[in-house]
């Protein structure tokens, strides 16, 4: 699955999971940016940068949805999937975050096909 387009955001704080998946990405033809600070993504954070952001969910000072929620004010035509270790009950999330319009979901651990083929199904969404 060869992809000469796609400008990836890639937030996890776990250098090892972020490294391996920028791989899998970059091998596959991606763009992408890696940060394991949310902080630091976020302050670089511009319009028009990314087609699609892959944020951790559990991270320190910042989780994923809130990244999400700052990226989406500053940038809405940017996509998200959110990567996690943990069950994610959609809607026990929406309680928290009601203007999440986010549905991509992809559950560590993953491997290179799966992460491919939902960022692909994400992308061309």
């Amino acid at each position: 699955m060869q992809n000469s387009s796609g400008a990836i955001l890639l937030v996890d704080d776990e250098s090892d999971i972020a490294t391996l998946f920028q791989y899998y990405l970059e091998s596959s033809g991606y763009r992408v940016k890696v940060y394991n600070d949310p902080l630091r993504a976020l302050s670089e954070f511009r319009t028009g940068l990314y087609d699609l952001a892959l944020l951790d969910v559990r991270m320190p000072h910042m989780s994923g949805f809130e990244l999400y929620e700052k990226m989406h004010r500053i940038d809405s035509a940017c996509k998200v999937c959110f990567v996690t270790a943990f069950g994610i009950y959609y809607r026990s999330l929406k309680e928290f975050f009601p203007n999440l319009d986010v549905t991509c979901f992809i559950r560590k651990p993953v491997g290179k096909e799966e992460l491919l083929n939902q960022v692909a199904s994400e992308l061309n969404s």
